[in-house]
C-alpha cells in the first residue's frame, strides 16, 4: 500500500486549497509540516492581522524580523521601561517597522508607565528617549505609501510630552484614526504641561478616538477638534495648576457639546488628590457631556462632587467607576445618598462599579430598583451590613431587579492594586493603565 507523501503537494495546489479554509483550520494546516507552513505567510491570510510581542523573548523577536514583519497590521510592543536591554531592542524593532509599509498601527505597553521624572531626568536619559523612541517613531510617522493609522504611547509620561514632535513628522495625518497622548504621571503634583499646535491636529481630518491630558486642553483646542469625526474623547486629569493652565470655559464646552451630540466622553481622574474634590466647580461645570466617569485613587470621595455630576449631566452619563483603597478620606453622607441620586437623575446609567467606599445596602437596592435590568453591572467589594440582616435574601432581590446573577465582590476576587494591604504602586499604575487601554475601544 502507497502511503502518499502530502508534504510534496505543490506550493501551488497548497495555496488554493489554504484559499478555502478559514483562519483556524488554515493555522491548524499550516503546523502539520515545514512544506505547508511556508504557503501560510502571506498578507492575503493576515489582511488585519495584530502581532503581540514582548521584546523580554528573543525567540518571538527573531519569528517577528524573519516572518511577521510584512505581514502584521497592528504591532503591540510589550517591554519593560526600566530594562536597558529592552529599550536597546526596540529601537531596532521601530527602525524595522518604519520600513514595513504594512503596518498601519504601532501601540506601546508597559509595566512602568511613570518612571521618569521629567523635571529630574538626567540629559543621558532624555537622550537615549530621543534615540530609541522618538527619532524611529518620527520615521515610522513619515511614510507617504502606507501612513500611520494608529498610534498609542501607551501612558508613559516621558514619550508623551514629544506629541507635538510626532504630530509635526507625520506624512499623512489625514489618514490617522486613533491617537493617545493621555499618559500616567510620575508625581500627579507636578509636571510639566503639554502645549499641542491645535493645527497639527485639524489636519488630522480622520481622527476618531483621541486621549489627552486635562492640562493639554483650552477652549481654542476644543474649538479646533470641532472639525474633526471624533466619536471618543478621553481625558484623564492629574493635577489642577491655575498659574499653568487655565481650564477650560463653560462656553467652550457648550459649544463642543451642541457639535458632538453622540460623543463617547471617558473622563479619569488618576491620583487626582486635588481636582476630585473640585470636580464639578473647575472641570465639568454645566456643559461638559461626560459620559463616563472614572475616579481612581484619588484618596477623597466627594458625595457633592457626585451630586453635581449627576445634575449636570442627567441625559449623558453612562458609567461611574470610583475605585479607592478602603481608608480614603470621604466624608459621611448626610441626606440622600449621592449614588442613588445619580441612578435616580441619569437615565442613561449602565453602569456601577465601587471598591474603597462602603455601599449601604439599602441604597444598593434603591439603586437597582430605579435603573433595575438597564444596569448591565453593579460592582461592589464592600457593604455596612446592620445586624442581623438576612445577606442571602439581599442578594435574591438584587438578582432578580438586575435580571442576573449576582453577588458582592469577596476580597480574594479584588485584583492586587485594590488590596487593602500595602500600596503596590506599579500594580497601581497597571490597573490604571488597563483601564485606561480598555475605555479606548470604540464601543
Amino acid at each position: 500500500m502507497n502511503i502518499p507523501e502530502w508534504q510534496t503537494i505543490p506550493t501551488l495546489v497548497l495555496e488554493q486549497i489554504f484559499d478555502f479554509l478559514d483562519s483556524r483550520d488554515r493555522r491548524a494546516a499550516a503546523n502539520c509540516c515545514w512544506a505547508w507552513r511556508q504557503p501560510f505567510f502571506q498578507r492575503r491570510y493576515f489582511r488585519n492581522f495584530r502581532f503581540h510581542i514582548d521584546v523580554a523573548q528573543d525567540d518571538q523577536l527573531t519569528f517577528f524580523h524573519r516572518s511577521m514583519a510584512n505581514l502584521a497590521k497592528e504591532l503591540v510592543i510589550v517591554f519593560d521601561f526600566y530594562n536597558a536591554f529592552h529599550i536597546q531592542k526596540i529601537r531596532g524593532l521601530l527602525y524595522k517597522a518604519a520600513r514595513c509599509d504594512n503596518i498601519r498601527a504601532l501601540r506601546f505597553q508597559t509595566h512602568n508607565v511613570g518612571s521618569i521624572a521629567p523635571g529630574n531626568a538626567h540629559s543621558d536619559q532624555l537622550v537615549a528617549i530621543e534615540q530609541c523612541f522618538v527619532e524611529p517613531l518620527k520615521m515610522f510617522l513619515s511614510r507617504k505609501n502606507q501612513a500611520c493609522q494608529i498610534l498609542d504611547l501607551g501612558a508613559i509620561e516621558a514619550l508623551t510630552y514629544y506629541g507635538y514632535d510626532l504630530l509635526k513628522a507625520m506624512g499623512k495625518p489625514q489618514e490617522l484614526l486613533q491617537l493617545t497622548l493621555a499618559s500616567i504621571k510620575y508625581d500627579p503634583n507636578h509636571y510639566p504641561i503639554l502645549e499641542l499646535d491645535t493645527t497639527l491636529l485639524q489636519k488630522c481630518a480622520s481622527l476618531q478616538v483621541l486621549s489627552l491630558d486635562y492640562d493639554t486642553l483650552s477652549d481654542e483646542l476644543l474649538h479646533t477638534i470641532q472639525v474633526l469625526p471624533l466619536r471618543k474623547l478621553l481625558i484623564v486629569v492629574h493635577g489642577l495648576d491655575r498659574d499653568e493652565h487655565a481650564g477650560v470655559s463653560d462656553e467652550a464646552w457648550a459649544n463642543f457639546s451642541m457639535h458632538f451630540t453622540q460623543i463617547e466622553l471617558v473622563l479619569t481622574l488618576v491620583y487626582a488628590y486635588e481636582a476630585v474634590e473640585l470636580l464639578v466647580n473647575r472641570i465639568v461645570g454645566h456643559h461638559m457631556p461626560v459620559t463616563h466617569i472614572r475616579m481612581l485613587f484619588c484618596e477623597y470621595l466627594s458625595h457633592d462632587a457626585i451630586d453635581g455630576l449627576s445634575t449636570a449631566n442627567s441625559d449623558t452619563l453612562r458609567s461611574i467607576y470610583y475605585i479607592d483603597s478602603g481608608n480614603n478620606r470621604g466624608h459621611n453622607i448626610r441626606g440622600q445618598d449621592a449614588f442613588v441620586m445619580l441612578a435616580w437623575r441619569c437615565k442613561q446609567l449602565e453602569e456601577i462599579v465601587v471598591h474603597g467606599h462602603p455601599m449601604d445596602p439599602h441604597n444598593l437596592l434603591g439603586i437597582a430598583r430605579l435603573r433595575s435590568r438597564q444596569l448591565r453591572r453593579v460592582e461592589v467589594s464592600q457593604i455596612n451590613w446592620p445586624n442581623g440582616e438576612p445577606q442571602y435574601a439581599f442578594n435574591d432581590e438584587m438578582c432578580k431587579l438586575l435580571g442576573q446573577r449576582w453577588t458582592l465582590l469577596k476580597y480574594d476576587q479584588l485584583p492586587a492594586a485594590l488590596d487593602y494591604g500595602p500600596v503596590d504602586y506599579d500594580e497601581r499604575n497597571e490597573f490604571v493603565y488597563e483601564l485606561l487601554r480598555r475605555d479606548l475601544q470604540i464601543r
